[in-house]
């Protein structure tokens, strides 16, 4: 709850972000709302359930009555939950502290679809990290690539601004999808491709649910 809102009101405060039109505030929130996403989703949920599988809690739920798809969507329930308080607290924030105001190019529908692509995702991913790895390297993993997305996700710095090689791989990455497709979204600072930015989203939220599925050990 309290990274995504840090990130935001330190990097628009400070003015630091270059090469974003517009006003820091208009960068960042999309950004600060990707990381709410991928913390929630990757971090959250992967380590959580993790340590659950480590502990032999989710051995333990598969033996009850509750099945495997109830457990899953009580799982991505609570996730989708927590990223719609850090939804609310991080617009509220960008209103009442940095002046921000959703432009009438603005769409809800786009909103929510980027969100929920996002949550895909990410709780795919971290869904695969849980139930392959051990808890340990999954904590170690979750950590590692969250603070990768932040560094090169799009998310404080735009991808134009890396170099070359490195921007390349940022561009196809789920974390600089998603931060241009909530732009395009709320339509402060647009994606230039925001309909590529959402296929590639729907993609990668495709691929780690498939193997998420396909590859999870409750044991």
């Amino acid at each position: 709850m309290i990274i995504p809102a840090a990130v935001l009101l330190f990097f628009a405060s400070a003015g630091i972000v270059p090469g974003a039109a517009g006003r820091p505030v208009d960068f960042l929130l999309p950004g600060s709302l990707a990381l709410a996403v991928i913390a929630s989703g990757l971090v959250n949920l992967g380590i959580a359930t993790a340590y659950e599988r480590s502990y032999g809690v989710l051995k333990r739920l598969g033996g009850s009555p509750l099945p495997r798809w109830g457990l899953i969507a009580a799982k991505l329930a609570a996730v989708l939950a927590l990223e719609a308080l850090q939804v609310v607290l991080l617009l509220a924030v960008a209103t009442a502290v940095l002046g921000w105001r959703a432009p009438s190019e603005a769409s809800i529908g786009a909103f929510v679809a980027a969100l929920l692509l996002g949550t895909l995702a990410f709780a795919g991913l971290g869904l695969l990290l849980a139930g392959t790895l051990r808890a340990e390297a999954t904590l170690a993993v979750a950590n590692g690539l969250f603070l990768g997305f932040l560094m090169i996700g799009g998310i404080v710095l735009p991808v134009d601004h890396l170099p070359a090689p490195l921007g390349s791989i940022a561009r196809i990455l789920p974390a600089a999808a998603l931060s241009d497709a909530l732009r395009a979204a709320l339509g402060s600072a647009p994606s230039p491709e925001p309909a590529s930015a959402f296929l590639l989203l729907a993609g990668w939220g495709a691929v780690m649910a498939g193997l998420a599925v396909r590859t999870f050990r409750w044991d």
